[in-house]
């Protein structure tokens, strides 16, 4: 019995120390989230941060390399002040890819 109780309070203390860990690194992740918010609420307009809302909608992963994009080019330097929408609009054009035209033609 001795035996078995010592491996239960040693499992039950690897899964507290699991679950710490797990805790702290969601709330890392939650910090990092919120930082992003934070920088992306100071250079986007309204307009153009519905517009980011939209495509996050759509298309998760693009909108987070596009959000990822805007904090490299804060960081860098390259923007400063807000992003407007026509701004906004042309550096989605940039970085999306180019649409693939099909011609069906009837003989």
């Amino acid at each position: 019995m001795d035996e078995l109780d010592a491996l239960r309070k040693k499992r039950l203390a690897e899964l507290q120390a699991q679950a710490g860990s797990e805790q702290a690194q969601a709330e890392q992740v939650a910090q990092a989230e919120s930082q992003i918010k934070q920088i992306l609420s100071q250079i986007l307009t309204p307009e153009s941060r519905s517009r980011l809302a939209t495509i996050k909608m759509a298309k998760p992963e693009f909108a987070s390399q596009v959000e990822m994009l805007l904090i490299q080019l804060v960081r860098s330097g390259q923007i400063q002040g807000k992003i407007s929408d026509a701004q906004f609009k042309a550096l989605l054009a940039k970085i999306s890819t180019p649409k693939k035209d099909f011609n069906i033609r009837r003989v």
